[in-house]
C-alpha cells in the first residue's frame, strides 16, 4: 500500500432516495446526463473520478487549488442546468474538499484525507461546497472566491473538531457566458432517447446517435458540436432554446429509439433552437437483424434528409435580415 497526500473532493446528490421514490427512472437518468457533463470538468482540473456511491462520487487532486476550483465549476454547472427544471426535479449535489493522507490500495483510496471530505460535504448546503481550514488557508489568497467561516465543527467519527468554511456558489439563474453562434449553419445532436424500457437499448440509441454525429462532420458547411458536449444533456428535459444558448448552436437534432419484439423504430426531429420551431420530423422503422445495417441506412436517411432543411432554413434566415 502506498502513502500519499491528496486532495479529495466529495460530492452526494441532496434526497436522492425521495427524489427516486418519486420517479425512479427519471431520476437515474437525469443523474447520469448530470454526471456525464461533470467528468469533463474533473478532467479539465486534472482530477480522477476513483469512486462512485450510486448517488454520489469521490475524486482525488494533487493540487488542492484545483480541487476547490473544480467543486467550484461543477456547482456552477450544476446551477445552470437546474435552472429551467421544477423545483420537484432538481437534482443537487452537495460537495466537501479536505486535503490530507490518503492510503491507495489497488484502485481504491482510503484514510483520514477521504473520511473527513464525506463528513464535510454533509455540512455544505444544497449546491454549495464546504471545505476544512486546512484546505482554505491554501485557497483563500489564491482564487477569487467568497467563503464562510462556519467555525470549529465536530464531525462523524472524526476525533479532533475541524474548522469549516462554506463556499458561496452562483445560484441558479446568474449571468453566465454564452458562447456566440458561428458564422456557419451550426447543429447539435442530442442523445436520442430510449422509449422501449429495455436498457440494452440504449447501447443502439447511442450508437445512432454517434453515427449521424460522425456522419454531419463530413458536411463541410455545417458545424457540428462535439459528442462530449452534446451527451452531457442525456437524461435531462430542458428546453431546446436553453441548448441552443448553452452551445452556441441554431439548430438541433433530437430523436427516440422504441423497439417491439425484433422491429425498431427510430423518430427525428430537427428544431430551429432560436425559435423552437420544428422543422423537420420523420420516423424510419427497421428490423435487429442486422444492428449495424439497421444504423447506417437510418444515420444516411436522416443525415440525407436534414442538410437540405437546413440549407432551406439557412436561406429563410438570410432572407428575413433586414436590409442595413
Amino acid at each position: 500500500m502506498e502513502r500519499r497526500l491528496a486532495a479529495i473532493l466529495a460530492a452526494d446528490v441532496v434526497g436522492f432516495s425521495a427524489l427516486v421514490g418519486r420517479d425512479d427512472e427519471g431520476t437515474v437518468r437525469a443523474y447520469k446526463g448530470h454526471l456525464s457533463a461533470l467528468d469533463p470538468i474533473i478532467g479539465l482540473n486534472r482530477g480522477r473520478l476513483f469512486k462512485s456511491t450510486g448517488d454520489g462520487f469521490l475524486c482525488e487532486f494533487a493540487s488542492v487549488v484545483e480541487a476547490v476550483s473544480c467543486a467550484a465549476a461543477m456547482q456552477r454547472c450544476m446551477a445552470e442546468r437546474n435552472r429551467d427544471q421544477p423545483e420537484e426535479r432538481r437534482l443537487q449535489f452537495r460537495m466537501g474538499v479536505h486535503v490530507g493522507d490518503i492510503i491507495v490500495d489497488d484502485d481504491d483510496i482510503l484514510g483520514d484525507g477521504v473520511n473527513i471530505a464525506v463528513r464535510l460535504e454533509g455540512l455544505a448546503p444544497s449546491g454549495g461546497v464546504a471545505v476544512s481550514g486546512r484546505v482554505y488557508d491554501d485557497v483563500c489568497n489564491v482564487l477569487d472566491l467568497e467563503f464562510e467561516d462556519l467555525g470549529p465543527c465536530a464531525l462523524k467519527n472524526i476525533a479532533r473538531r475541524v474548522r469549516v468554511y462554506a463556499l458561496a456558489v452562483a445560484p441558479p439563474g446568474a449571468k453566465h457566458a454564452v458562447p456566440d453562434l458561428p458564422d456557419t449553419p451550426s447543429v447539435a445532436v442530442l442523445p436520442f432517447e430510449n422509449l422501449s424500457g429495455d436498457p440494452e437499448q440504449d447501447y443502439f440509441a447511442d450508437g445512432i446517435t454517434e453515427d449521424i454525429i460522425t456522419a454531419l462532420t463530413h458536411v463541410p458547411w455545417i458545424f457540428v458540436i462535439a459528442r462530449n458536449s452534446s451527451f452531457s444533456y442525456k437524461g435531462l428535459a430542458v428546453d431546446v432554446r436553453q441548448i441552443g444558448r448553452e452551445l452556441g448552436v441554431r439548430y438541433i437534432l433530437e430523436g427516440s429509439v422504441r423497439r417491439a419484439g425484433d422491429r425498431v423504430r427510430v423518430t427525428g426531429q430537427l428544431v430551429d433552437a432560436e425559435t423552437g420551431a420544428h422543422l423537420w420530423a420523420e420516423r424510419h422503422d427497421g428490423r435487429l437483424a442486422d444492428i449495424f445495417d439497421l444504423q447506417d441506412r437510418v444515420t444516411e436517411a436522416v443525415v440525407g434528409e436534414i442538410t437540405p432543411e437546413i440549407r432551406q432554413a439557412e436561406i429563410a434566415r438570410v432572407a428575413r435580415k433586414p436590409t442595413q
